[in-house]
């Protein structure tokens, strides 16, 4: 069944309607970001209420009683052993996405999302039960293999079945389902810290179920993209069967070709990407999937996605106060990351980028300068000063949502060409999880040693990579995947090295 307008490339190229067969898909793989917002949201949550560190980490719980008289601020929870249980996830994931690439190319993109969602089922169980902290470790490093998958794969997925000019808006619903799972995770945690008896937290915990065993079964009816078709059986009849009902048109013929000549160079490379993304002609796109991901961690917003109930509890705000603050940010995240799908095809990514930069910027360095001024080791904000510290972070959050949230996943997704595709995704999650993982194993610590500092510190990132995309990002709205390299080729920068690769090939000498 077809429904929705006609969609013409800037090419001429008619490349169908906007089908309800590439919807229901598209939205069933954008549950694996719901799985990993909801473990985001939920972590942060969980490690701010007083029975689940009286349990599990009894230090921190101790030093928090005592805060008001021997242990700054910014020290309470400073534990090497509660960041070991937020980052062990990213530890699991970076070294799962390598997998992921392997059976994403191999295999398929559904199968992949398919053992993501399994993983993280498993890890759900694990935790939700859990006894000890090393139950809940175990655990976590499951839901690492989970992301680790669904992040390798969903992000692909949404690009490749998306229309040329929709794809900003299709795949920035990845984004828009980890803000949704985010969401659910602070409004659970919100509920579930009043419930008497001190367990609240394992069913903050378990409630992860709920997504994982829908990405796990819907993926299983999940078809498979034409790119991927094409790339693993070469089976052009079936991709044009694939492409006549996701694009709700007969005449696919032009898409199949452009599907066709890209993957060519794949047949013969299948099992050397990694090797093959290294040559000179692909630097552009190597270099975005360091920067890009790099890039998105340092902006902070996991101090806010991870820490954000134990940051207002820091400023003097109570548990419940602190995780109700949660909620409001969630729902800010969520609600710019929607409007990000509405405008990133219009705007395109260059804008978004550099409007959310200069918004996180100016809103870091204004938390930072109240924190300076007005939090000591002791006592908390005046409540106008919290105030406008929550504005401000829901300012920063807002600025994230609809450009280096969303962006981060999309641009690399999109840059590509197929025979690197996999790699290149995983290179991405790789360097993603690295950076996350070091965020989450270090803040707390950061923040007792830097205090208000930190915000200006990754304020101080946020203007390197506002630079960075102004000069040497080219903008990708619009063009079709197998049509990306021109943007490179067109580029001030890197059509110099592009170009240069282009000449030597053309005279045998690489």
């Amino acid at each position: 069944m077809a429904v929705g307008l006609a969609i013409t490339s800037e090419s001429g190229q008619n490349n169908g309607k906007i089908t309800l067969y590439v919807v229901l898909s598209c939205m069933m793989a954008a549950m694996g970001g719901v799985i990993f917002g909801y473990d985001i949201g939920i972590t942060g949550g969980v490690t701010s209420m007083e029975p689940f560190l009286k349990k599990f980490f009894h230090k921190v719980y101790l030093k928090m009683k005592l805060a008001d008289d021997k242990v700054s601020n910014y020290c309470v929870f400073d534990s090497q052993l509660l960041t070991s249980f937020t980052s062990s996830l990213y530890v699991a994931g970076l070294v799962t996405s390598f997998f992921a690439s392997y059976i994403t190319k191999a295999f398929g993109r559904k199968p992949s999302i398919v053992v993501g969602g399994a993983a993280f089922l498993a890890g759900t169980g694990l935790g939700g039960a859990a006894f000890n902290v090393y139950m809940l470790i175990v655990g976590r490093l499951l839901l690492g293999v989970g992301v680790g998958f669904a992040n390798q794969a969903v992000p692909l997925y949404l690009s490749e079945m998306a229309l040329p000019r929709l794809r900003g808006a299709i795949n920035n619903g990845f984004q828009l389902s980890i803000g949704i799972g985010a969401l659910s995770a602070n409004l659970i945690n919100y509920g579930t810290e009043k419930i008497e008896g001190g367990w609240g937290w394992r069913m903050s915990l378990a409630m992860a179920a709920v997504p994982a065993s829908v990405l796990t079964l819907g993926a299983l009816f999940l078809p498979e993209t034409p790119n991927s078709v094409i790339q693993r059986s070469h089976d052009k009849q079936k991709a044009k069967l694939m492409l006549q009902r996701i694009r709700g048109m007969e005449d696919v013929q032009a898409e199949l070709d452009d599907l066709i000549k890209a993957s060519s160079p794949s047949k013969t490379n299948n099992k050397q990407s990694l090797k093959l993304i290294l040559k000179g002609r692909y630097r552009p796109q190597l270099v975005m999937a360091l920067a890009i991901p790099f890039f998105q961690q340092v902006t902070g917003i996991n101090v806010i996605a991870f820490y954000a109930p134990l940051l207002f509890r820091t400023i003097g705000l109570g548990e419940s106060a602190s995780l109700l603050s949660a909620v409001m940010t969630g729902v800010v995240g969520t609600g710019s990351t929607f409007i990000s799908m509405f405008v990133v095809d219009k705007l395109g990514r260059r804008t978004l980028f550099m409007i959310g930069g200069i918004q996180m910027f100016v809103s870091q360095c204004i938390v930072g300068g109240i924190m300076a001024l007005h939090l000591k080791d002791h006592g908390g904000l005046s409540k106008g000063y919290a105030f406008v510290v929550l504005v401000m972070i829901c300012i920063y959050v807002a600025g994230f949502g609809w450009s280096w949230g969303p962006l981060g996943w999309l641009v690399p997704s999109e840059i590509f060409p197929l025979e690197i595709r996999s790699a290149g995704q995983s290179i991405t999650v790789a360097v993603s999880f690295i950076f996350t993982f070091i965020v989450a194993q270090t803040f707390l610590s950061m923040l007792c040693h830097f205090r208000s500092g930190i915000f200006f510190f990754f304020g101080g990132w946020v203007v390197v990579m506002t630079t960075f995309v102004y000069y040497f990002l080219p903008e990708t709205k619009s063009v079709p995947l197998e049509q990306m390299e021109k943007v490179w080729q067109e580029h001030w920068f890197w059509k110099r090295i592009v170009g240069e690769v282009s000449d030597r090939q053309h005279k045998g000498e690489i």
